[in-house]
């Protein structure tokens, strides 16, 4: 097997919040950081492979973003959810690509979400129409919580993307998550909060039952 690792936190400082800052062990890092100038609108900054500057405002039941690729000038996307009763929200985004060859309208996709006592369900398009992605949550218990992902298309009628599902019952040990994805890759961690504030992640992933793809790592945020 392999072993990943990565240490992260997150902290506020002078109005500014550093919402994410992970340090991983092939020394990479990525930088999440937001700014609340006035209500209902937040400035974001995220740097990872590239970097990007948002914008979300929030006025009475409708969110819109906007994200702009500001290392490239390469791309630019918006979104907007509007929340048209209690149960139900509706929403669009698209992208535009500023320059190159492929200067133009990139994409485009709708979702709508339904949440009504212990089930929520969602529906979302995707490749301009060309999928849709159906998740179901079922909340069993506050412990337990069961979900499913699917994906529908003309060229396949219904294909299981992943079923999964989360305990946090055993107190002490910490909550499991769990899934099992279309691949055939079983995925699962154990979270603990080990001191306030301080939670540690153990993670593993195997395929089917071929011990050599089986993959482990650690995590601890702050």
């Amino acid at each position: 097997g392999t072993l990943s690792s990565k240490v992260g936190t997150k902290f506020a400082y002078a109005g500014l919040s550093f919402d994410k800052l992970d340090a991983k062990a092939d020394g990479t890092s990525v930088l999440e950081t937001s700014l609340v100038p006035c209500p209902g609108c937040k400035m974001t900054f995220k740097a990872n492979k590239g970097a990007d500057l948002g914008l979300e405002y929030t006025a009475g039941k409708m969110t819109t973003t906007g994200s702009l690729d500001v290392l490239n000038m390469s791309k630019f996307s918006t979104s907007a959810c509007i929340g048209v009763s209690p149960a139900i929200n509706l929403g669009g985004d698209l992208s535009y690509n500023l320059s190159g060859d492929k200067a133009g309208l990139s994409s485009y996709n709708v979702g709508a979400s339904y949440a009504t006592g212990p089930v929520y369900a969602s529906v979302t398009s995707s490749n301009k129409f060309g999928q849709f992605n159906v998740g179901v949550l079922y909340t069993v218990n506050k412990d337990l919580s069961l979900a499913s992902s699917t994906t529908h298309s003309s060229s396949k009628a219904c294909d299981v993307a992943a079923i999964g599902g989360s305990y946090s019952g055993l107190g002490s040990v910490g909550t499991i998550k769990a899934k099992v994805g279309s691949n055939g890759v079983t995925s699962a961690c154990l979270v603990k909060e080990i001191a306030p504030k301080v939670s540690l992640t153990a993670s593993g992933s195997i395929s089917g039952t071929d011990t050599s793809t089986f993959k482990y790592g650690l995590g601890i945020a702050m």
